[in-house]
């Protein structure tokens, strides 16, 4: 009599794999429960954001000034007046460049901050706390602080002077060549250290046993950063780029309390002119259309920088 491979004796008889279990329904009722939940948050949204948005957006082809309720629907001319005010064309190139600059800048500082404090080193701690604290401190204070510092009297000059380097001493703030750039070096000071603790939080998720095998292999420092540590650090660096370049087109407090705008409109942005056109000049509805400009740019940017580090992320991964 034959016996069958499974029925020998000894041999553990393994059943065949059933077919999979058929997904669970989800119950209309259960999706309507969870709209019911959605929508007291989802009307307060739209009556608090959307449609003050949408009346402000309104009030950009008006030619309102903020008191008089009787107002008249000017069209396009308000963006027209943008594209032939130099002022406002000025602002522009200054946010982008501001945006740009602070995007670059602190990215790389706070990067080679994170790589210089994530070594053994027995302060490390102190000085992750030291270098992340200004982030934390108001940004009129901030503002106001180097301000003083940056002044022609300020410490800045006074310490030039005191190391023998007369020649570098400048007005920083009065000076249109050098009042931009004090600005975007006041921002990255301050920020800088939280770019270091986005970085140092992806540098900790690297294994330590893959830079250990690059090292077996050959690789020296430089190799095993840009071959390992660099491809594993694109989430934090698509999140830093992210929140760096939004935040400088939106730069505002620092500027303001910095220069002003000036000297003249040497450091203006979109958003300190839509301040001034607003409040001191009373054109509310110009101002409103130079908003609905910077959104736009603010909405284009994140969106095309947002898609580029998604593709990098994912052909990184």
């Amino acid at each position: 009599m034959m016996i069958a491979p499974t029925d020998r004796p000894g041999k553990q008889v393994v059943p065949a794999p059933g077919p999979a279990p058929a997904p669970v329904p989800v119950r209309r009722s259960q999706t309507a429960a969870t709209w019911w939940f959605l929508l007291p948050a989802m009307l307060l949204f739209v009556f608090v954001v959307l449609v003050p948005s949408a009346r402000g957006v309104y009030y950009a082809f008006t030619d309102w000034d903020g008191l008089d309720p009787d107002l008249s629907f000017v069209g396009l001319d308000n963006f027209t007046d943008l594209t032939r005010d130099e002022d406002a064309v000025q602002a522009i190139w200054h946010t982008l460049l501001i945006a740009l600059a602070i995007t670059v800048i602190q990215n790389l500082v706070g990067l080679l901050l994170a790589l210089g404090v994530n070594g053994a080193i027995k302060s490390r701690n102190l000085l992750r706390v030291f270098l992340f604290a200004p982030a934390v401190i108001t940004q009129i204070v901030t503002a106001y602080l180097w301000r003083n510092l940056l002044g022609p009297d300020g410490a800045v000059n006074s310490l030039l002077g005191g190391v023998g380097l007369d020649s570098w001493q400048q007005n920083w703030l009065g000076d249109p060549d050098t009042a931009l750039w004090s600005v975007v070096g006041v921002t990255v000071w301050q920020y800088a250290g939280y770019s270091m603790v986005i970085f140092l939080a992806g540098l900790q998720s690297v294994p330590a046993e893959i830079h250990e095998a690059a090292a077996i292999d050959g690789a020296g420092p430089v190799r095993r950063f840009w071959s390992v540590t660099r491809p594993l650090l694109t989430p934090a660096l698509t999140i830093n780029l992210m929140l760096s370049s939004i935040g400088g087109l939106k730069l505002f407090d620092q500027v303001y309390a910095l220069t002003g705008g000036g000297p003249g409109h040497a450091t203006d942005t979109l958003s300190t002119l839509i301040y001034k056109d607003a409040f001191t000049l009373g054109e509310f509805g110009y101002s409103i259309a130079l908003t609905v400009v910077l959104t736009l740019v603010v909405a284009v940017v994140s969106t095309g920088q947002y898609f580029m580090l998604a593709r990098n992320e994912k052909a990184a991964s």
